[in-house]
């Protein structure tokens, strides 16, 4: 509903992030629109807090964004308890302080974040 008194640029863009949807392998696919779903039950201000994450990981240099997005993966996958000792472990004192504050907020916005699935990027 109201699609069509959108702005024509708004109704283009739309479309074309639905023909790449939909081009996407199931899997991938899949993960989007589950992303989507979880993000559209969060207040405005847990939005902002994910996106805020997001972004700042998004604004690291590509291997420190890799290395920041698999330490996130591995600590994920610990139960609560374990992640500050494993964060003060010798594993992690390469991170400087910009990748260790991406890594902080990535586990802060956390439990707002849909579940991990093992990927196996």
């Amino acid at each position: 509903p109201g699609f069509r008194d959108l702005p024509h640029a708004t109704q283009q863009r739309m479309h074309d992030r639905l023909t790449q949807l939909n081009a996407m392998n199931p899997d991938r696919r899949e993960r989007i629109l589950n992303y989507n779903e979880r993000m559209e039950h969060l207040s405005p201000d847990q939005r902002t807090q994910v996106r805020g994450s997001l972004q700042q990981l998004g604004s690291l240099p590509q291997d420190q964004r890799r290395q920041v997005a698999q330490s996130f993966r591995d600590l994920r996958a610990m139960p609560a308890d374990q992640r500050a000792a494993a964060l003060n472990s010798p594993q992690y004192q390469y991170m400087n302080p910009a990748q260790r504050s991406a890594l902080n907020n990535l586990l802060r916005v956390e439990p707002l974040l849909p579940p991990s699935e093992q990927q196996p990027r």
